[in-house]
């Protein structure tokens, strides 16, 4: 298909298309003509991919690039090319000065170890976890997590997990593990408060 044709089949638009070639984000066509190229079902994969890192995870280009290249690098496990994309989606945090940072830190590792939960010593959200444990000390709001990680396991082995192809394209997977976590994620906090709203009107009216 022309350029033209793969704009109006992704729903981008050709000067966006031109900018991913030439930032890389996009591999260039098959040149058919000195000013015409072909392009396949594999740019539209690669632009749905890259639709969703922008548009809904909302990483910049640069972040965008290091997914693309753990997708491109076909001696990465499916597993690594997904945490890349994973650790890409989340919030960078600073480790904090002081014993209440490494004190909610070591309750997170543990956290995890009793769990039994195949987590990377170095993943970000150890620490962006971490962060959050040391903010509700700080508030005095009690730190009491074993719901949420009922929650989140059932979330994600009933739900996300199983709506990612693992066996087809990286483009794919990829692409299902952004949408699931970021989509799922804004739905579950939006039925959190949702529901916040209908127990406070059943227990105070």
């Amino acid at each position: 298909m022309r350029i033209s044709e793969l704009s109006a089949k992704s729903g981008v638009a050709i000067p966006t298309i031109k900018y991913y070639l030439r930032e890389g984000l996009l591999r260039q066509g098959e040149q058919t003509a000195a000013t015409r190229a072909e392009y396949d079902d594999s740019h539209l994969r690669r632009l749905r991919l890259i639709r969703a890192l922008l548009e809904v995870g909302k990483l910049p280009v640069a972040s965008i690039k290091q997914v693309i290249e753990a997708v491109e690098d076909e001696s990465l496990p499916v597993h690594e090319v997904l945490g890349t994309a994973h650790y890409a989606l989340g919030p960078t945090v600073e480790p904090e000065p002081g014993e209440d940072w490494q004190a909610a830190r070591d309750q997170v590792d543990r956290l995890i170890a009793d769990l039994g939960w195949n987590v990377h010593p170095s993943a970000p959200t150890r620490d962006e976890l971490a962060q959050t444990v040391v903010r509700m000390r700080q508030l005095g709001v009690p730190v009491d997590l074993t719901p949420y990680v009922e929650a989140a396991q059932k979330l994600v082995s009933e739900v996300e997990m199983d709506s990612i192809p693992f066996h087809g394209p990286p483009e794919a997977a990829v692409e299902a593990m952004v949408l699931g976590s970021v989509l799922y994620g804004k739905a579950f906090d939006a039925l959190r408060r949702m529901a916040q709203e209908s127990e406070s009107a059943r227990r105070l009216k």
